[in-house]
């Protein structure tokens, strides 16, 4: 944090200076008691009041001329600001093997409502799309602001939906990429910021081959994250297994500067998806914080008034 204003916080000093007076006064008025020998008058004239609420008042109230004097200085820090026409296209697989249960209820339905959660915690300033792969790619739905189609979207995933089995990992990179080039007007001369995060249970198995997918996802400046998602006991069937492998996603991400993620259940997905949703689609900005302070020295006077009125029927 820095200020632009860092010569005002020299103010602080009278803020000091009121604390000490504030303890002399103490200091002075227990002397006073002590040389009050009549201790039964003194009862009555001056009857006990609680030692540490008289003090409350005084303290919130100096914390807020605190506050304010930081405020005044015009503090400022690193914000984290979503980018203008930000794009995140999300590729799910829908290949039979999505069908295991060892992920309860099975690995596409919880898929699914993981991607509801990202999708819903993304700032609405976002675009968002919807690839489902298995053998080929298709776009469910292309990059829109519309959470509502989105939702729509995403319960429209299931298995075979593609039409071909397989898992063409870079098809869907393809796919991906095509949408965010044909964003908007602009997005040829001025590509949006962007970001593919794809979801599967296996290696490529057809299509693209997913290197050459990532390097033009690198040439785009779009880095791909990936999740690997599974266990190793996962079957299908009688007996069918179908183990996770995301050695494929691992290399993509690596060659595409995404990240990499290993989910074996629902609850390991939700967090790598909250890690990738806390990092696309933001710039960090310089901007004045100072409506922090403010804002807070405001509380503290409220809580200052409302101690004395409270306690001793009278304002600060």
């Amino acid at each position: 944090m820095s200020w632009e204003s860092p010569e005002r916080l020299w103010l602080l000093a009278g803020v000091v200076a009121l604390v000490v007076g504030y303890l002399v006064m103490q200091r002075r008025r227990s002397r006073y008691a002590v040389r009050f020998t009549n201790l039964r008058l003194l009862d009555k004239v001056a009857p006990a009041r609680p030692a540490w609420r008289r003090h409350v008042p005084a303290g919130l109230f100096i914390a807020m001329l605190a506050l304010l004097v930081v405020g005044f200085a015009r503090p400022t820090d690193e914000v984290r600001v979503p980018r203008e026409r930000a794009t995140v296209m999300v590729a799910v697989d829908v290949s039979r093997s999505m069908l295991a249960d060892d992920v309860p209820p099975d690995r596409l339905v919880a898929a699914k409502d993981a991607a509801r959660e990202f999708v819903a915690d993304l700032p609405e300033e976002f675009n968002v799309g919807l690839v489902a792969f298995a053998g080929s790619a298709s776009v469910m739905v292309p990059p829109t602001g519309d959470r509502e189609v989105m939702a729509a979207g995403i319960d429209r995933l299931d298995e075979g939906v593609t039409g071909v089995q397989g898992t063409a990992i870079g098809d869907a990179i393809d796919a991906s990429l095509e949408s965010i080039r044909t964003l908007d007007a602009q997005a040829v001369d001025e590509p949006p910021p962007a970001r593919v995060v794809i979801l599967s249970d296996g290696a490529n198995t057809t299509g693209r081959n997913p290197s050459s997918a990532a390097g033009d996802a690198v040439e785009a400046g779009v880095p791909v994250d990936t999740i690997s998602f599974g266990t190793l006991d996962g079957q299908i069937g009688a007996g069918q297994r179908v183990p996770v492998d995301g050695e494929t996603l691992r290399v993509v991400s690596e060659q595409s500067g995404g990240g990499y993620y290993e989910a074996g259940s629902s609850a390991e997905l939700r967090e790598a998806y909250a890690d990738i949703g806390s990092s696309v689609g933001y710039r960090m900005e310089r901007q004045d914080v100072s409506a922090r302070f403010i804002g807070g020295g405001l509380v503290f006077a409220l809580l200052a008034a409302a101690a004395s009125m409270l306690w001793f029927s009278r304002l600060p």
